[in-house]
């Protein structure tokens, strides 16, 4: 049995192109899906190390409660597919749980590196506001980590202009496929 549970952004929810994709692409290679839809979360946040700092403590805390009912023992492969944020948190679960987990980081905060422990594969876009490309660059080299990078992609890995976005998105999620379905024939 295999489980894939879906960490998102403080505002990129689960049904976002990235997610949203992810999502399906795990569902069609057999996994059980689980979403982590933590809210309530401060606003104002990018630049202020507070309140990133409560916006990760909030969804850690809604993680632990969503996440209760599940027993993670009984699955042979636990993928966890995370966003921004959601980076951080499910490294962070799985750290304090004891998991041994797949993961696939979409566009991590610098603070995510401190909890990525386990494989993964990142991507990151060179325009993305809320991290320099140098934290996530040097984080990939130092854990080891494949990165996937969207030249002037933004948090959300998207240029601006609606086409390109999409033979962009195609690249990321034939990455995303090849990696989960990875071990997985």
């Amino acid at each position: 049995m295999k489980i894939a549970v879906i960490f998102p952004g403080i505002g990129y929810h689960t049904d976002k192109p990235l997610l949203y994709h992810s999502k399906r692409i795990a569902k069609e290679a057999g996994y059980e899906i689980v979403e982590v839809p933590y809210k309530n979360f401060p606003g104002n946040v990018r630049g202020n190390a507070e309140k990133m700092t409560q916006c990760f403590q909030i969804a850690f805390e809604q993680s632990e409660t969503i996440l209760a009912e599940v027993d993670f023992s009984k699955y042979d492969e636990i993928l966890f597919i995370s966003k921004s944020v959601g980076t951080a948190v499910a490294s962070a679960y799985a750290n304090e749980h004891g998991l041994s987990t797949r993961n696939i980081y979409y566009t991590p905060v610098a603070k995510s590196f401190d909890f990525m422990k386990q494989e993964g594969i990142v991507f990151h876009g060179t325009s993305d506001p809320w991290v320099e490309s140098d934290a996530v660059v040097n984080g990939c080299e130092k854990l080891g980590f494949p990165l996937f990078i969207t030249e002037n992609g933004n948090h959300s890995l998207e240029i601006g202009d609606a086409l390109v976005d999409l033979k962009n998105l195609v690249d990321i999620m034939e990455r995303t496929k090849s990696y989960i379905l990875k071990d997985n024939k």
